[in-house]
């Protein structure tokens, strides 16, 4: 078809006159959508706070369900940006996804650090905080050990409580946490190299390092779409309700993000990233050796194929190296930040994620009723041997069964609540016998366990 000047001309005109008309509509309802995502709300799921210590609170949510899971799940969030990113809107809200399918939910909220807290490390966020939020946890729900689920950073953290902690810790869930930085964690691993950066310039600058460093960081790992690309989307979108409300409660969440305590971040990217010492089970904090083969119970690693921040290929290695035999991964075609908030993760992910904790949930209450089924029978065993033997000389036979008495009685093992993990801090401290538990008070006891004075007090109150 030959080339019209005139209709060309024409075309051109509609066009503009188009695009005139478009821009003219959407300008009239910028300030109404300004306005709009100024006032979104986010984190809407009713919750309590369950307990508090220094900035962290413990949030523990409201129950959507008549029936729940008897082992809670313990949320372990990063120490940058907001938790609520899990519960961004009720649609796509992890923490609803989890509710919804009967599980019992807390998740720490660490808050923003002040320059006092610049020097907690590792040890105060995970020998400290973390523990004391799961013992708390634990207490309440009268469990002896509960679900964690560590997400990015918190993820990581988990993993050392976990290796720290084993006999707390039923099944552990880790969704996007680096754990294997050997040339596999990508541009930040790059950025981050010891040859190029050293973490302490930046804290000896700082005290913390401000949330606004962080979040420039992220940024320029793609900068056409997060200076550029998006708000392109957002133009083009600005008359879809759905749309802007999605893209304003997103941006709150970046603009909202938090300072990192200074020697937590030092620690952070020195031993884990530049050092992978976690991942080379040689990672001590606070002096005590993190060993990962410690890591015995059921893990889940979700993992998001797209994921920039961490790649997969910082994640999934760690699974041939934890001492563990029970290991899933699931691994989708998502972002880092996708795997919260994405509608296809909550529609093929959350699901699957839901019945895993089930599943290793009721698995420990099998064990636990196995257990209390042989101690009934290993009883009813006893009982008949002893009305067997009735004939037998009185004596010898209460000799015996007072020897048996005072041999059971003996191990502080045999407390209940102490597994191998304190029975192993106790005895190294000297302390061998419910005798010698007997002779230290609560607090003593828990300096030397790392276990709290609530849970130390319940061993004295069985002595």
């Amino acid at each position: 078809m030959p080339f019209n000047p005139l209709a060309a001309a024409l075309d051109a005109q509609t066009e503009t006159m188009e695009s005139v008309a478009d821009a003219t509509r959407k300008a009239s309802i910028a300030p109404e959508r300004y306005a709009e995502m100024e006032t979104i709300e986010v984190g809407q799921t009713p919750a309590e706070v369950a307990y508090e210590e220094n900035k962290l609170e413990l949030l523990h949510y409201e129950s959507r369900t008549d029936e729940q899971n008897e082992v809670p799940i313990l949320i372990v969030y990063a120490l940058i940006n907001k938790p609520y990113i899990l519960d961004l809107q009720p649609d796509r809200s992890v923490i609803r996804r989890l509710l919804d399918a009967g599980h019992d939910v807390y998740m720490i909220d660490w808050n923003e650090p002040s320059r006092l807290d610049q020097h907690l490390g590792l040890h105060d966020y995970i020998n400290r905080y973390i523990d004391n939020c799961v013992d708390e946890v634990a207490q309440r729900s009268d469990q002896d050990s509960i679900n964690l689920l560590g997400y990015c950073m918190g993820g990581t953290m988990s993993t050392i409580y976990a290796a720290l902690n084993p006999e707390k810790v039923n099944a552990l869930g880790l969704m996007a946490a680096g754990l294997c930085f050997d040339r596999t964690g990508g541009v930040l691993e790059d950025w981050g190299s010891e040859e190029y950066y050293d973490p302490q310039d930046v804290v000896d600058t700082y005290g913390n390092v401000p949330a606004e460093m962080l979040d420039d960081g992220f940024a320029l790992m793609d900068p056409i779409d997060n200076y550029l690309s998006k708000y392109i989307t957002l133009y083009e979108n600005l008359e879809s309700d759905g749309f802007v409300e999605n893209f304003s409660r997103m941006e709150r969440w970046l603009d909202e993000g938090i300072d990192l305590a200074g020697q937590a971040y030092v620690e952070f990217l020195t031993k884990i990233y530049q050092n992978n010492e976690l991942y080379r089970n040689v990672l001590e904090i606070d002096g005590q050796q993190v060993d990962i083969g410690n890591i015995d119970m059921p893990v889940l690693q979700i993992i998001g194929e797209y994921d920039h921040l961490i790649p997969p290929e910082a994640s999934k290695p760690f699974n041939e190296v934890v001492g563990s035999d029970d290991v899933t991964t699931i691994e989708y075609p998502t972002g880092h930040i996708g795997m919260s908030v994405s509608s296809s993760t909550h529609e093929d992910v959350w699901p699957e994620v839901c019945d895993w904790f089930w599943d290793k949930s009721e698995a420990q209450a099998d064990e636990d009723a196995e257990s209390d089924v042989a101690q009934i029978q290993e009883a009813a065993t006893e009982q008949l041997e002893e009305d067997t033997d009735a004939d037998a000389d009185v004596d010898e036979e209460a000799a015996e069964t007072d020897a048996d008495a005072t041999d059971a009685e003996e191990g502080v093992d045999s407390v209940d609540g102490i597994g191998p993990t304190y029975a192993d801090r106790l005895r190294e401290a000297g302390i061998e016998t419910t005798a010698d538990l007997a002779d230290y008070d609560a607090a003593d006891l828990a300096e030397i366990t790392n276990a709290s004075e609530a849970r130390a007090q319940d061993w004295l109150d069985q002595v």
